[in-house]
Formats: structure tokens, sequence, C-alpha cells
């Protein structure tokens, strides 16, 4: 009668962990979220110095960032339910308020850069406050941050 017992114990446990496991490992968008960050900090530099090429080259990376693979995808979609729509809109802002600087960058346009740099940083902030602290915990658990 143990063995069976111990059997459902040891697979319960084994499922748990590689659960775990799942839940801990990074997903693809966190990489692609880090990439964002960087070349936000290269925009900001960019526009201290004026280096309109640079902001352009930039901008054009932000709006047209990488998707997470389509596996990745429906787990967040699952995850996200009726505040996808929510979701994708803040992306949509991105890569509009982007690709709007981007032309402006090309124009040589500081002020409209910094205009549609500030359209864009709103943009992600909305995002994170909407969504990141359940995403993290939901994703990683609670002790990621």
């Amino acid at each position: 009668m143990k063995k069976p017992l111990i059997l459902v114990a040891s697979l319960m446990g084994i499922a748990f962990s590689a659960a775990h496991a799942q839940a801990a490992e990074p997903l693809e968008l966190r990489k692609i979220m880090n990439d964002l960050g960087k070349s936000m900090e290269i925009v900001t530099g960019g526009i201290s110095r004026e280096d309109w090429s640079l902001v352009e080259k930039t901008s054009h990376l932000i709006a047209e960032h990488p998707q997470p693979p389509l596996p990745e995808k429906m787990r967040i979609i699952t995850f996200m339910g009726t505040n996808m729509s929510k979701f994708k809109g803040f992306d949509e802002q991105t890569h509009e308020a982007a690709s709007e600087m981007a032309a402006a960058a090309q124009e040589k346009h500081g002020q409209k850069v910094i205009s549609l740099f500030q359209k864009l940083q709103l943009s992600c902030l909305g995002c994170h406050q909407a969504f990141r602290p359940e995403f993290v915990a939901n994703f990683y658990g609670n002790a990621a941050k």
C-alpha cells in the first residue's frame, strides 16, 4: 500500500517542480522588454546630443520590436483574457509613437521628437502600471520583481 502512495507523491512532486520551473523560466518577452529599455536609453542620449540619425534608427527598432514566439504569445493571451485588447492597444500606441518619432528625427525636428518621446514613454508607463505587477507574479512568482 505504501508503494502507490509514494509513487503518487513522487509524481505530484515532479509535476509541481516542472510547473514551477516553467513559471520561473524567463519569457522571450522579458528580453524584448529589456532591449526596448536599452533602446529608450539610446534615444534619450541621442536627443540630448541632437543625434537625429541615431534617434531615427533606434526609433525604428522600437516601433518594429520583435514579438514573442507563438507558444509564449498564447500563454500571454490566455493570461490576459479580456484585458488583451487593452494590452494590444498599448503596443499599438508604442508602435505609432515610435514610428512618428523616427519621421520627426529624420526631419531633425527636435521639439516634435521630444513630444513624441513623451507620448512613447507614457504608453510604456501606462502598460507597466496596468499589467506588470500581475504579469510578473503570474509568470515569475511573487518573489520576482
